[in-house]
């Protein structure tokens, strides 16, 4: 019988996971160690040399080194390993890194602790969300370059922040993709065992288990927490997953695992910082288990305090209330509530400390009370973000009025100039100033060499970043836009709308309302004509992701979609998807004018002008932020930070209707001012004066050797006189305030001699006026002191401090003494006088460290 022969025969195949990894040739191994330290990241040359191995994969792979590097051919590999050329640029690529690597670390700074919930080192690695993590990446990679000694602890998000698509109808479309850690530039801290390290966080009565990944940025690690175990439940294994994600529960364990896993992880890692620096109210924690670990070691709470206080630093970043944490009580109780027990406080006083008002039950405990009130320092991130911060905080240290507050000060915010200065830039830089100037990038008489670079270059170079701009547009974008907006024919029109010749505005932050992406739209028949006018072609540049849970942000971005869709604005206004380093590296160095336009004061300092002017794009922006201390007229443009009207939408619509005429009458008509070559010669003029003038103050180099003079070296020299001699001093300053503490209620003026017009409160300019107090302070030594304090109003009616008066201890009896001083006005007005006393002592740094405070009259 013939056998029937069936249509197909076959079984199920058993697949098995076959890892293959990637074997590097010998000659080659150094592309594997630079590919592991984000050095790469801002070393051109470096980023060259992978390119060179396979052009269109480095393109594939969104240009990662590391999965370069396992996803490359290996005959390919084999051929580069034979190839001198490429064997010759990689040892000169290596010995460069290993020359920058084999730098000693400098002792004679004081060494931090940095702690943060986002860096932003490249696109690649997605543990950032947008300026604050921009700005911790930033410092970071300075402080590798500075060789200053620092650590610094983060997550490592499996998630991320997210990737955004727009809808067809512009709705912003939030996408979580998984990262695969072992395609990123990191590796696994190991234990001394060789196992991979886990740190264990108490939560109240259970732990969480951790893995540490440790980032080599430079010379600088960053280790970063991983919550992703198998130990953990899997409500606990999410708590990395997603940036600034979840419910504020889940907000509260990271900021447990940040804070206190973050300190846990330091001294698991044998490392002992002098300063530890709180980036922001998500790490504040962190004092928590400082304040244990001294209990532990058999100092009192007070004493620990002294310690914790005088080598903390606390940055604020916001003025706006959504960027401060607030926990209702009993959550914050779930997780928290064994830490008093181990200080030996009671809960009240525990959830006081979180408090501005310590005793008010129904206040929610805030992170960044918390901060303020277990640093010694507190620091805004601008001039004007520093004056703010100390309105914000002023209820904390009763007593004194904002100006006062002699602990909050503030740096300015920079920008790592090497990460972001275009490759032409510093071509440029390099050719026509001083070589000193890439290590010495704050001085700005160095600087002042711009002025000697032809005009013709800088407009060259301006117009090759522009086209790369409008090139990369062009590519990056063609395909999302076609899948998800739909009508081919508009979105080709688009693409051949968008021009290098036309002056390009940009506008690309975060989408938080307050920074009024909406004020360019306020009268919609004026900007059609400005950006239809054919003799000044101009077209603007949005990009920018919105919060998933802020509604008004999406919103502002649907609004910008839709009006971009209309036929006049087509081609004109762009709305460009996913903003990300790549994206904004970019837009930064392509545009000609970077736009900004928050409302006064919520921009704590910004960070995206000052990376554009390092490109000699030039800013039109509101006095907030840095631009407020940045601005030279001549130099850029500037909306006045002056307010007319209350009514907000009346002061959009003025400030829109300033935007307007300086594009009309001002910028437009000088970049299309073109002479016989081709270019504006007054264009250039302000790109020149906006890089001589502004560019060197505000480098990253500059900030940290800002927070070295302000900051970390103040503390460091008061921190060793606190922990000499088995901590003595803090012991004796923790004995003196308890001491003050507990007589404070009853020391008491006993008698005063006043000038009767001082009393009857009718003085007259350039009198002196006599001043005699008398004070019981029983039984302390001269710690008392006593000033008169003069308040004078302003245009707002609000109260300022306009005359502190001190007054002198001239005679003692037993416990009383006797205060003199005098009293002078020099401008007639009305006026309001009190008298403060308060406690004094010269070891302490500032009044607000132990701010008890009585007035009388």
């Amino acid at each position: 019988m013939t056998m029937r022969i069936k249509a197909s025969n076959a079984n199920t195949a058993n697949w098995r996971d076959v890892t293959v990894n990637t074997s590097l040739p010998e000659a080659l191994m150094p592309l594997n160690e630079i590919a592991h330290n984000m050095w790469w990241a801002w070393s051109h040359e470096a980023k060259e040399l992978y390119k060179a191995m396979d052009e269109q994969l480095w393109h594939d792979v969104n240009q990662n080194p590391v999965l370069m590097l396992s996803r490359i051919n290996f005959k390919r590999l084999e051929q580069l390993a034979e190839d001198k050329k490429f064997i010759a640029m990689m040892n000169k690529v290596y010995k460069e890194f290993r020359t920058y690597m084999d730098v000693e670390p400098d002792q004679k700074r004081p060494s931090v602790a940095y702690l943060c919930m986002e860096y932003g080192l490249s696109h690649v690695l997605k543990i950032y969300s947008g300026g604050l993590g921009i700005l911790a990446g930033d410092y970071i990679k300075e402080a590798s370059d500075s060789n200053v000694r620092m650590t610094a602890v983060g997550f490592l998000y499996r998630f991320g922040y997210f990737t955004q698509t727009l809808s067809m109808d512009g709705q912003q479309v939030a996408n979580y993709e998984a990262q695969n850690f072992a395609q990123l530039p990191i590796e696994r801290q190991n234990d001394a065992n060789g196992e991979p390290m886990v740190i264990d966080v108490p939560y109240n009565n259970y732990t969480v288990h951790a893995y540490v990944w440790r980032v080599n940025v430079g010379r600088v690690k960053l280790y970063l927490l991983d919550t992703d175990n198998e130990l953990n439940s899997e409500f606990d294994r999410s708590i990395t997953h997603s940036l600034y994600g979840g419910d504020w529960e889940n907000r509260l364990k990271q900021e447990i695992l940040l804070g206190i896993g973050g300190v846990l992880t330091l001294q698991k890692l044998g490392v002992k910082p002098d300063i530890y620096h709180c980036n922001e109210g998500h790490a504040a924690l962190c004092n928590v288990q400082r304040l244990v670990d001294y209990v532990k070691q058999g100092f009192t709470f007070n004493e620990a305090l002294e310690l914790v206080r005088t080598s903390s630093l606390y940055t604020v970043h916001t003025p706006v209330p959504a960027g401060h944490d607030y926990f209702d009580e009993g959550l914050f109780s779930k997780y928290m509530s064994c830490y008093p027990q181990m200080l030996g406080i009671g809960w009240d006083e525990f959830m006081g400390m979180g408090r501005i008002n310590p005793d008010d039950h129904g206040e929610r405990f805030c992170m960044s009370t918390f901060a303020c009130n277990t640093s010694s320092w507190v620091n805004g991130v601008s001039w004007l973000h520093g004056k703010v911060s100390k309105d914000m905080f002023s209820g904390i240290w009763k007593g004194y009025f904002p100006e006062e507050l002699d602990n909050v000060g503030y740096v300015t915010n920079g920008v790592h100039f090497p990460t972001w200065s275009a490759t032409e830039w510093k071509e440029l830089y390099g050719k026509y100033l001083p070589k000193s100037y890439y290590h010495d990038q704050s001085n700005a008489k160095l600087w002042e060499s711009i002025y000697n670079e032809p005009d013709e270059e800088i407009w060259k170079t301006r117009k090759e970043l522009k086209v790369k701009l409008v090139d990369y547009i062009k590519q990056q974008f063609r395909e999302d836009w076609l899948k998800n907006q739909g009508d081919p024919s508009r979105i080709v029109s688009i693409l051949q709308k968008i021009s290098p010749d036309a002056l390009t505005i940009g506008f690309a932050r975060r989408f938080a309302t307050y920074k009024r992406a909406h004020l360019l739209f306020s009268d919609l028949d004026r900007l059609a004509k400005i950006v239809n006018n054919p003799d000044y072609p101009v077209q603007f540049l949005f990009a920018g992701k919105a919060h998933p849970a802020d509604g008004g942000g999406q919103g502002l971005i649907k609004k910008i979609y839709e009006i971009s869709r209309r036929p006049e604005f087509l081609g004109k206004i762009i709305f460009l998807e996913n903003y990300d380093m790549k994206l904004a590296r970019r837009l930064v160095t392509g545009v000609d004018i970077w736009m900004n336009t928050p409302t006064r004061p919520l921009e704590a300092s910004g960070t995206s002008g000052e990376k554009a002017l390092m490109n000699g794009v030039v800013n039109l922006s509101v006095l907030d932020g840095w631009w407020l201390e940045g601005y030279h007229k001549g130099a850029g443009w500037a909306l006045t930070e002056k307010r007319t009207y209350q009514n907000q939408e009346q002061q959009d619509q003025l400030d829109a209707a300033t935007i307007y005429s300086l594009l009309e009458n001002e910028i437009l008509p000088l970049y299309y001012a073109k002479n016989e070559k081709g270019y504006s010669e007054g264009w250039i003029k302000t790109v020149k004066n906006s890089i001589g003038q502004i560019a060197p103050h505000y480098t990253m180099k500059r900030q940290l050797d800002d927070y070295y003079s302000k900051f970390y070296n103040p503390l460091a020299a008061r921190a060793k006189v606190l922990f000499a001699n088995n901590c003595q001093k803090a012991r004796e300053i923790a004995r003196w305030k308890e001491l003050v503490a507990e007589r404070w209620d009853s020391i008491h003026v006993v008698s005063s001699e006043k000038d009767p017009a001082l009393v009857a409160g009718n003085v007259m300019t350039g009198k002196v006026y006599n001043i005699t107090i008398n004070v019981d302070e029983q039984g302390l030594d001269d710690v008392v002191g006593v000033e008169l304090v003069c308040l004078r109003a302003d245009k707002e009616a609000k109260l300022h401090v306009s005359q502190v008066e001190p007054l002198q201890v001239v005679r003692r009896e037993g416990n009383i003494f006797t205060f003199q001083g005098t009293h002078t006005v020099e401008v007639a007005g009305d006026i309001k006088v009190a008298y403060r006393m308060y406690p004094k002592n010269a070891d302490l740094p500032h009044r607000q460290d132990f701010c008890y405070v009585k007035w009388f009259n």
